[in-house]
């Protein structure tokens, strides 16, 4: 149990450390700006070896079932599973799926652009709200998937906090008024706060990184 928490700590420590503005200008004064085109797909790749040891645990730990679904629920919730999973898939072809791997950084004109159409309309982080349902709709969850699942979903949150922070300091206040005006992950409910938060973020930076 303690392994397969570090081994998500890690993973989240290791994905949210690099893909942080510092990380990136460290990277870019030792190497080179000409690495930082590559540095998306260097991100992805290390992300997907970080994650591998979370998969060989499961793998190899022995577990006891925590809960089973019984029939006919378990096929609804393997239907909510494929439904989620293809709402995930549109949210990354919505997002860039170029950029989202990492090919479109390789082009010249690489400016990314605020997306706040389709399903990021409805909430700023479809990905992660639709990665957490495909999660907890599994119909069969032993402890050590309960476990990783708990921690996925508590890393996500403190994740989505850093990561709107550069958002904020990349796009400035339009990232701010679309995160004051679109909910975070769940349709329909915006925490109070998120404008006075979005502000006090703004007032914190200097205007050349606004």
């Amino acid at each position: 149990m303690l392994w397969l928490i570090l081994a998500v700590a890690f993973w989240g420590f290791f994905h949210s450390f690099n893909a942080s503005f510092g990380v990136k200008d460290f990277y870019r004064r030792v190497i080179g700006e000409g690495f930082m085109k590559f540095y998306r797909l260097f991100f992805n790749f290390m992300a997907v070896i970080t994650f591998l040891p979370i998969l060989v645990l499961l793998i190899l730990l022995p577990s006891e079932v925590v809960y089973e679904i019984p029939s006919p629920l378990n096929y609804l919730m393997i239907t909510g599973q494929i439904v989620f999973a293809s709402f995930l898939t549109a949210a990354i072809f919505q997002f860039g799926i170029l950029y989202f791997i990492g090919l479109r950084q390789l082009a010249k004109e690489n400016k990314r652009e605020l997306v706040t159409s389709g399903l990021y309309c409805y909430v700023r982080n479809p990905f992660y709200t639709f990665f957490l349902l495909l999660l907890w709709l599994t119909p069969v969850v032993t402890l050590n998937l309960f476990i990783v699942y708990l921690a996925l979903t508590i890393y996500i949150h403190i994740g989505i906090v850093f990561e709107e922070r550069k958002l904020l300091r990349e796009f400035g206040s339009e990232y701010a008024e679309y995160r004051a005006n679109t909910p975070m992950l769940i349709p329909g409910l915006k925490l109070t706060g998120n404008k006075w938060y979005s502000r006090f973020v703004l007032k914190q930076q200097s205007p050349d990184k606004v």
